[in-house]
């Protein structure tokens, strides 16, 4: 247990270092690739991705042995691309849950989660966590508005609704259903948003996931430097122990 916790605790460290200062204005690069780690590149590839099929079910888990990392907010020009940047180091590939007013702004980083092999997730126009009090109609209305801008944006119409906060109510879940997409929840929440520090984020979702499980984190709504700096940990760790897949 000591030896696991020092460990933990150098990667930690030696990630923080590593961490790139966000510039005071623009920016939005990714960050310098480097070689495939050996004990992640002799791993097998992934296992066919979970189908979670529209329904009246609220989905928190994948259903298949595979853990899936999910990431809500999106897209954001400066954290995304570094989060995109990681995860192909891993050749992992998750799923983006972002917004249709976001979509808009930044196609071109929809277009890259699509050509990375990503899945892309309907997560509202503007992220309203009083989505469930509002009207049949204007829930379909924003559901349908954000469908048209990330389709636009990628190619891709989604297949999956996350509503933000995770507020459901059987009426978002069943007219979510009628527009093709079935309601992802998620099985391990670390609240990367309240920005713990990294080492609570990596403490938390090791020791929370599971076979099948779903992670949630977000590359953006903010700051997300503790996120991003918990990731170069949480992701080799994971891809070590489980199959990653995209849902």
């Amino acid at each position: 247990m000591l030896l696991t916790a020092v460990a933990v605790c150098v990667c930690f460290l030696t990630l923080v270092a590593s961490v790139p200062p966000r510039p005071s204005a623009g920016g939005g690069g990714g960050s310098a690739l480097v070689p495939l780690p050996a004990e992640i590149a002799a791993l097998p590839p992934a296992a066919p991705r979970p189908r979670l099929a529209p329904s009246s079910r609220l989905y928190r888990i994948t259903g298949v042995a595979g853990v899936a990392l999910t990431f809500d907010d999106g897209p954001d020009p400066y954290w995304t691309p570094k989060v995109l940047d990681l995860l192909r180091r891993y050749q992992v590939k998750a799923t983006f849950c972002v917004l249709g007013s976001l979509a808009g702004r930044y196609p071109h980083l929809v277009r890259r989660i699509v050509r990375e092999g990503h899945t892309l997730c309907n997560h509202t126009m503007g992220h309203d966590l009083r989505l469930r009090k509002r009207s049949p109609r204007r829930i379909a209305a924003d559901m349908r508005r954000a469908n048209q801008l990330i389709t636009r944006a990628g190619g891709v119409t989604p297949k999956l609704f996350r509503a933000p906060g995770g507020n459901w109510s059987p009426l978002v879940i069943a007219l979510a259903r009628q527009q093709g997409m079935a309601a992802l929840h998620w099985t391990v929440d670390p609240q990367d948003w309240r920005r713990p520090h990294p080492y609570h984020l990596i403490l938390n979702v090791r020791n929370n996931t599971r076979p099948g499980s779903i992670v949630l984190l977000h590359d953006a709504g903010g700051d997300r430097k503790n996120t991003y700096t918990a990731l170069g940990v949480i992701v080799p760790a994971l891809r070590r122990q489980y199959t990653l897949v995209p849902l």
